[in-house]
């Protein structure tokens, strides 16, 4: 499958239309150091491999910018974890403001609750009355 990742620098973000879906990375940027936070491909385009494709754009375009990365969200960890090839970026140094990791988690949490409980599971929001 042939993917075209956007790399949209205002936004901080790269990100690739599949399907009709949108997936997408995000990142803050701070002094030469990339902090990806979050990456979300929608379910309907997931196991597709599109996930790794913007990781891999994102780390490459750090990579020809002379950034260094901190992984913040899960999938952005484990692919550094697993790919030696993108060591060379990695970093603990200057890490970004808590607010960016508070914002991580909440989006984490919301994304969970938005998978457990859908706006229209309405007996699933009945018995919290």
């Amino acid at each position: 499958m042939s993917l075209d990742v956007i790399h949209d620098l205002d936004a901080r973000e790269f990100l690739a239309r599949v399907d009709g879906h949108r997936a997408v990375l995000q990142y803050e940027l701070s002094d030469g150091l990339m902090s990806i936070t979050h990456t979300r491909v929608p379910e309907g385009a997931r196991n597709r491999g599109i996930a790794a494709a913007l990781t891999r754009a994102a780390l490459d375009a750090a990579r020809a910018a002379g950034w260094k990365v901190k992984p913040l969200c899960t999938y952005a960890i484990e692919f550094m974890r697993t790919h030696a090839d993108y060591a060379d970026l990695v970093t603990t140094a200057g890490a970004p403001p808590a607010e960016s990791e508070r914002r991580h988690v909440d989006e984490l949490l919301d994304e969970a609750l938005e998978e457990s409980f859908p706006a229209s599971d309405v007996p699933a929001v009945r018995g919290y009355q």
